[in-house]
C-alpha cells in the first residue's frame, strides 16, 4: 500500500552544504522530520557537484518518514558557472555582461535535459537560450 504524502517541500540548498540552519531546519522541523539525518544523506548525495546549488523536492509522508529528488542545478547558475559570470545583468536588454558559444549553450544544455519538458537537443538550446537572454549574455 502508497503511504499517504503529508507534503511536498521545494528548497534550493548548495551541495554538500545543507545543514539545520534556515532554511532547510524550519522548512523540515515543522514537518517532524530529522533534519540532521536529511542534511547527512542529501550532502553525501551531493557532494560530487560541490559549487553547484541543487534545487530538491522532498517528499514527506504521513508517518514522519520522506524521501527526496535532486534536480539539475537552475540554469541561470549553469549559465553564470560555464560563462563565467558573476551575476545577471540587472538591464538585460540594454546592458550585455557577456556571451556564451553555441558549445557551452549545448554543453548547459545536456545538463538540464533531464529536468527540461523535452528530448530534442535543439529545443533545449532554446530554452536555455532565452534564460542567457534574460540575463544579459549574448550568444555567439
Amino acid at each position: 500500500m502508497a503511504k499517504k504524502i503529508l507534503t511536498k517541500i521545494k528548497l534550493q540548498i548548495p551541495a554538500g552544504q545543507a545543514n539545520p540552519a534556515p532554511p532547510v531546519g524550519p522548512a523540515l522541523g515543522q514537518h517532524g522530520l530529522n533534519i540532521q539525518e536529511f542534511c547527512t544523506r542529501f550532502n553525501d548525495a551531493s557532494k560530487d557537484k560541490m559549487g553547484d546549488i541543487i534545487p530538491v523536492e522532498i517528499t514527506v509522508y504521513e508517518d514522519r518518514t520522506y524521501d527526496f529528488i535532486m534536480k539539475t542545478p537552475p540554469a541561470a547558475v549553469l549559465i553564470k558557472k560555464i560563462g563565467k559570470f558573476k551575476k545577471g545583468s540587472g538591464k538585460a536588454l540594454v546592458e550585455k555582461i557577456g556571451s556564451l558559444t553555441q558549445d557551452q549553450l549545448k554543453e548547459i544544455a545536456e545538463i538540464k535535459m533531464p529536468d527540461l519538458n523535452t528530448d530534442d537537443i535543439e529545443q533545449a538550446k532554446k530554452i536555455i537560450a532565452g534564460t542567457a537572454r534574460q540575463m544579459g549574455v549574448e550568444i555567439k
